[in-house]
This record gives C-alpha cells, structure tokens and sequence, in this order.
C-alpha cells in the first residue's frame, strides 16, 4: 500500500468540558493525528470517512465526543504532519503551542491557518475493520481559506509534493 499516493490531513478535536454545565469550567485539551487514509465517501449527504487505529487517543476521543475537524494540509506543512504522526509525542498542549488555527464554529476543533481547506464533521458512523475504526462523517461546514500551494502527499513512507 505504500504505492498508493495519498493526502494528508491532520483531524483534529476538543475534548469536552470538564463541567459542561460550568459557564467557568475549563475547556478540554486540543487533540489531533496525521492521517493518509481520508476521502470523500457521498456528496449527497456530504460524507467523508478516516481511518484511525483502535485505541488510539483519536479513536476514544472521537467515540466520547463526535465532532471533529479536518485541516488538508498544503506541501509547506509537512512540518505539522510530522509533528502529529510521531510515536510517543508531545503532550497534546505542546502539539498545537506554536501553529496557528481558529477553532470550528460548530465542532470547536481546532483547524489549521494556511490548510488548503478544512472541514467540519460529525460522527455518523464507526465500523470495526481489523486494528482501525473507519469512522465516517457527516460535513457540517467546509472552507477552502486557502488557494496558494499544492497538497502534501504521502507516498512510499515519504512526504511529497505536486511537482
């Protein structure tokens, strides 16, 4: 599979209030992971599906809480998809502490200033396949904040781009 060329994106999340019911009480820790494995599922209803190892701290939070945000990220962010996809990583506070991003007028996730678009999501559905979930997303909101560069591929275990 490592002969198949894909995007990349980082999904991304907000935990929960601790006390939702709290005005005061604090938000939850930003979460988020590089992934290659995304795609647009149905147009009518805007689908998109992700594929997320079982157990991992995407695959809980999401299951806990489900909505979620999409950055594709451009050719000049690899940078940022190597930062999420390392094993044994940062504290999730550290992940984010010096990328810009807006949150989610809807979901609260954090998205990615200068991502090629970003999206929206809300968990339809989660289906156990092997040692992933395929988790597949209603598009709540979708917005292209930037036309400059080309996307960020991943392919033979290397991040590329368009030439």
């Amino acid at each position: 599979m490592s002969r198949l060329a894909g995007g990349v994106v980082l999904v991304t999340a907000q935990e929960a209030p601790l006390d939702p019911d709290d005005p005061g009480s604090p938000e939850g820790e930003n979460a988020g992971m590089t992934a290659t494995a995304f795609l647009s599922v149905s147009l009518e209803p805007p689908l998109v599906l992700v594929s997320l190892r079982t157990g991992s701290r995407m695959d809980d939070l999401i299951d806990e809480q489900p909505l979620w945000g999409v950055s594709v990220l451009s050719e000049s962010q690899r940078h940022i998809a190597g930062r999420f996809a390392m094993k044994g990583r940062l504290s999730d506070r550290l992940l984010f502490e010096d990328i810009p991003y807006t949150r989610g007028e809807i979901t609260g996730a954090p998205l990615v200033g200068g991502a090629l678009a970003t999206l929206e999501c809300r968990t339809e559905q989660r289906v156990e396949a092997g040692d992933h979930t395929l988790v597949i997303g209603r598009v709540l909101n979708a917005r292209v904040p930037s036309a400059e560069g080309g996307p960020l591929l991943y392919f033979k275990g290397r991040y590329r781009h368009l030439n």
